[in-house]
């Protein structure tokens, strides 16, 4: 069905107006709207009519009298005139007469038929119209020929006859299809015909003839019922068609256009012109192109539709972006077919368009979910494999170099089980900030889920530049970050694979770089490492050890060893502090720095610590009142809501007093201090057990939860009692301000590694009311508890006056400098005053050296004695630790960057 505009709009005159069966016709306005380019392409199409048509004609099928009746007059003038001619006569005045009535009532024919257009389509007041109309005058018209013929000799009937043949022939084309008027004229002029001649037979004939009329006329009621019906439906049918594409039109999903032959716009909907900004007007005549925006990247699409419509071919949904100024891309989806006559000749283009712009924008939505994180919105796994791949695959072998880094955040989880998952989001967008930027364009940031990140750099890289590009990354990102008003401090580590040392396959990089990464973090996390062959002998051992630690809780082999807390004014044992061990079969006793971290990971942490709660009970139910236990509880525990039910089970039971179960509990519990930490606290406060605060000073140091939290007692860690007697030292004054702090809020204080008797005169002198450590006893097992508690309470020191600075065993080669003489040694072990070099015998005491420690790196020393080919030396300014407390080599950088150790170095170091 075409759409109005397509072609010249419809003007119903009064023959179309025969489709319906209502009088009125809509208004020009609302069924075919027009403007000057329509009426100028009507006014330039030819009207080859033979009869032009003059003002609105009724419908043949309900309406009986046509407004063309009125050239029956001409045509019965015609017709008088002939057969005057042909007679060479006149008629009469009455034929006259009669003849000129005729004539006057078929003149007044536009008048009738208006008169009767008023009238309702079943009204019976169109049978008499119709009879004035177009019966009457027929009859006159027969009355005056028959009257004349009568009266003339000359004309023969014959004559007459014919007239009266053409003159129905004449009304039969006038009429247009209305049977009943047809019928009602023919039968009108045979009658007048007949009035000189009114046999018997005449009359019959005529009387027959009425009885067709009426069968006539009551079956062409039928049938114009039945058509208006159909009419009527088909008129709803297209009015309804129209209203639907009209509303289409409107709701801007969709739009119609038309074409002429050369490709300029015929028609387009008025929605188009909208968003177009411009009048619909304007756009007839432009070429349909212009509708669109050519772009480099659109070019496969735009060429696709010009090469149709080049071709007069159909297509469908060419996707086109269109020319309008609207801040977003606007994309349609257009569909055409050529137009041809009847002769097949191409007449242009018509179709339709869709609106692409929202599915479109579900597309990318799509990739975007599919290719990239919906969090940080950096690419995710499947897209950084698939960019990876790409490159190991390059058709050029030079172009196949690249390192990826594999990042893991350290201390993430504590993020999430203590503040909540929606901060955790909120970090990792931070980082995913932060590592963008690090990175910028030397590579690919992605995010493989959880914590984990990673980085592809394309192309060879040094070492030593991959290495200073990871310490920026593990800088940027262990630097502050604020959620929701906290502060929150994490760090990273960071494990590297190079293509083709470490791999050429994406698989033998990414898991090297895992094995790197575990290495890292393994090594004391916030830093990086490079593969190494040797890392999968480790990952073989990792994993057997996770083996085996899961066999020793199934099987029980775990054990609590004590370790004695002292009071430093009565030098009385007052607790003890349960420390986790592990005794393998066949390795002996493992360090619990190898596998709680391997319990933490697997998340076996929670049940070792439940188990721990529960033994340490027990033990404690044996020894004297006095004497409290010392629980450590992990921050995934502490975030457990079933933990003081948990303890409230193990101190009941045991049968013990609560207030002689103490829980250890770390920093980082604050991490995400909200109402849950406070009900906590609260909760196992209504237990009765104390709260004692561990690694004070260490983690996320914040006084601010000093105010609220219940502790008992704060621990002083290790790191700040060792190396406190050292002159210089800032220890002291840390000491003696967590001291201070302590007793102004109430609680006590334990000095933690105690180890000699000067450091235990310090912390005594600096007020600490408890100590732990060496320098009173070492963990014992349950057994040895008992034992020591049979013998009393009292504890007696017993170590070295002082500690000298701890020293690491190692092979290094060094380059020792005197008097202009250079001499090559290897340092057999270090600390930060002094170091033992072999392979100079003969040294005199005092004398002094340059070593040559590092690159850039000359350090002062002095020798204190020599025995065979070793001296020993003591280095006029003591070197830096890092924060292992290992010796740092290389100097401090200008740039503020941290000294670097060479690989080798750290693979010869050993802590002594």
């Amino acid at each position: 069905m075409a759409r109005k505009g397509f072609t010249e709009p419809k003007r119903r005159s009064r023959e179309s107006a025969e489709t319906t069966p209502v009088l009125s016709e809509p208004a020009p306005s609302e069924s075919a709207p027009s403007n000057g380019t329509d009426t100028a392409a009507r006014s330039a199409i030819p009207n080859f009519a033979f009869l032009r048509r003059r003002g609105q004609s009724s419908d043949p099928l309900h309406f009986f009298i046509a407004r063309r009746w009125e050239l029956m007059a001409p045509g019965m003038v015609c017709i008088m005139v002939a057969m005057g001619v042909m007679s060479r006569s006149a008629p009469g005045p009455l034929s006259l007469s009669l003849a000129f009535a005729a004539v006057l009532l078929c003149l007044a024919a536009p008048s009738l038929a208006m008169l009767e257009g008023r009238q309702h389509h079943r009204s019976w007041r169109r049978y008499p119209l119709m009879l004035l109309a177009i019966a009457l005058p027929m009859l006159l018209f027969g009355v005056a020929t028959a009257q004349w013929t009568h009266d003339v000799a000359a004309l023969d009937w014959n004559v007459t006859i014919k007239g009266y043949g053409l003159l129905v022939l004449l009304g039969t084309v006038l009429l247009d299809r209305r049977l009943t008027s047809i019928v009602a004229a023919t039968i009108s002029v045979w009658a007048g015909a007949s009035i000189h001649s009114a046999s018997l037979a005449t009359l019959g004939l005529l009387a027959a003839g009425c009885g067709i009329g009426l069968t006539v006329a009551m079956r062409q009621a039928r049938l114009a019922r039945e058509e208006s019906t159909r009419r009527a439906a088909q008129e709803r049918e297209q009015h309804r068609a129209e209203e639907l594409l009209r509303e289409y039109e409107q709701t801007g999903q969709g739009w119609f256009w038309e074409t002429d032959r050369r490709g300029l716009i015929a028609y387009v909907s008025p929605r188009i012109a909208e968003l177009l900004d411009v009048r619909q007007a304007e756009l007839y005549g432009r070429p349909f192109l212009h509708l669109f925006r050519l772009r480099a990247e659109d070019h496969d699409s735009e060429r696709t539709l010009a090469f149709h419509l080049s071709t007069r071919s159909s297509f469908q949904d060419v996707a086109v972006r269109a020319a309008t100024n609207e801040k977003d891309e606007r994309w349609w989806s257009i569909s055409g077919r050529p137009v041809l006559d009847q002769f097949h000749n191409f007449l242009g283009f018509r179709g339709s368009g869709i609106d692409l712009t929202e599915t479109r924008k579900s597309q990318q939505h799509v990739t975007q979910l599919a290719r990239f994180d919906s969090l940080t919105k950096l690419a995710n796994r499947f897209q950084m494999s698939e960019w990876l791949e790409k490159v190991i695959n390059s058709p050029r072998i030079e172009n196949r170099a690249c390192a990826v880094f594999l990042l893991d955040l350290d201390r993430f989880k504590q993020v999430n089980d203590t503040m909540g998952h929606p901060a955790g989001d909120a970090l990792l967008k931070q980082v995913a900030e932060r590592l963008r930027t690090t990175v910028a364009n030397m590579g690919r940031v992605g995010r493989l889920g959880g914590d984990e990140f990673q980085v592809i750099l394309p192309g060879y890289h040094q070492h030593e530049g991959l290495g200073h590009l990871a310490r920026r990354v593990i800088e940027a990102l262990s630097q502050p970050y604020s959620i929701d008003g906290t502060r929150v401090t994490i760090g990273a580590s960071v494990g590297i694979a190079m293509c083709p040392e470490h791999g050429t396959t994406v698989e033998a990089l990414i898991r090297n770089a895992d094995l790197a990464l575990y290495a890292a973090k393994g090594g004391g996390r916030g830093r990086h490492h490079f593969y190494d062959d040797d890392l999968h002998s480790d990952a073989r051992e990792r994993q057997q050890l996770e083996q085996d630690l899961r066999d020793a809780i199934d099987a029980g082999a775990l054990e609590l060893h004590y370790q004695p807390q002292v009071h430093t004014t009565t030098e009385r044992i007052t607790g003890l502090e349960a420390l986790l061990r592990w005794k393998h079969p066949r390795h002996g006793y493992i360090s619990p720095a190898r596998f709680v971290p391997v319990a933490e990971e697997t998340g076996l942490v929670a049940e070792i610590g439940e188990w721990a709660l529960r033994q340490a009970c027990q033990d404690l139910a044996g020894w004297p009142h006095e004497v409290r236990v010392a629980v450590n509880v992990s921050p995934l525990q502490f975030a457990n809501a079933g933990l003081p039910d948990v303890v409230a089970r193990a101190i009941a039971q045991a049968g013990i007093d609560p207030s002689r179960l103490e829980l250890e509990i770390t920093e980082s519990v604050f991490l995400g201090e909200d109402k849950s930490t406070e009900s906590m606290f609260g909760a196992l406060k209504d237990v009765g057990v104390r709260l004692a605060l561990d690694d004070f000073g260490t983690g996320y140091s914040s006084l601010g939860y000093l105010k609220k939290a219940p502790f008992d007692k704060i621990k002083i860690d290790q790191s700040f009692v060792r190396g406190a007697t050292i002159e210089g030292s800032r220890n002291g004054a840390i000491i003696s301000s967590i001291v201070s702090l302590a007793e102004a809020l109430g609680m006590e204080t334990t000095a933690e590694g105690v180890e000699t008797l000067d450091e235990l005169d310090l912390v005594r002198l600096l007020g600490c009311s408890h100590v732990q450590g060496y320098i009173y006893e070492k963990p014992l097992s349950s057994a040895e508890v008992m034992a020591r508690l049979h013998q009393g309470l009292v504890a007696i020191a017993a170590g070295p006056r002082s500690a000298r600075a701890p020293r690491q065993t190692m092979l290094r080669k060094v380059v020792l400098e005197h008097g202009g003489h250079i001499y090559h040694g290897t340092i057999r072990n270090i600390s930060s005053t002094g170091a033992m070099v072999e392979g100079l015998w003969n040294v005199p005491v005092e004398t002094q050296f340059g070593i040559h420690l590092a690159d850039d790196n000359v350090v002062l020393a002095t020798a204190r004695w020599c025995r065979d080919d070793r001296i020993g030396v003591e280095f006029v300014r003591p070197l830096e630790l890092d924060s292992s407390g290992s010796v740092i080599f290389a100097p401090a950088r200008a740039d503020g960057e941290p000294p670097r150790e060479t690989a080798e170095a750290g693979l010869l170091r050993k802590v002594g």
